[in-house]
């Protein structure tokens, strides 16, 4: 079974919900405008892979969590997105409905 890197597509997917190029995401996260566009092209293509650091730079001004972008599913990288926008106390109700709902415990 053969693994494929989920950032590239997770990237992709987000930088067009935020409606930005790849150039201006490149320059927002601090990339000089001359090689923002190239390396966010081969981020996304999967040429090379984003440092956590810079990867962190892009989910904040993507207004997603870190976690999205290592998703392996549609599904959970939607899950990850909405979960991200709820407070704490609502986090621990959803955690405490799923465990009971669903049977399931994390240890």
């Amino acid at each position: 079974m053969s693994f494929q890197n989920p950032i590239p597509l997770r990237l992709k997917e987000a930088r067009k919900k935020a409606k930005l190029s790849q150039k201006a995401l490149g320059v927002r996260i601090g990339m000089d405008e001359s090689s923002a566009s190239p390396r966010m092209n081969q981020y996304e293509k999967g040429k090379h892979t984003p440092d956590v650091r810079t990867l962190k730079l892009i989910a904040d001004e993507l207004d997603v969590p870190l976690s999205y972008f290592f998703s392996e599913d549609e599904i959970t990288a939607n899950l990850v997105r909405l979960i991200n926008r709820l407070d704490k106390k609502q986090k621990q109700e959803l955690a405490f409905y799923i465990q009971h709902t669903f049977k399931t415990d994390l240890s």
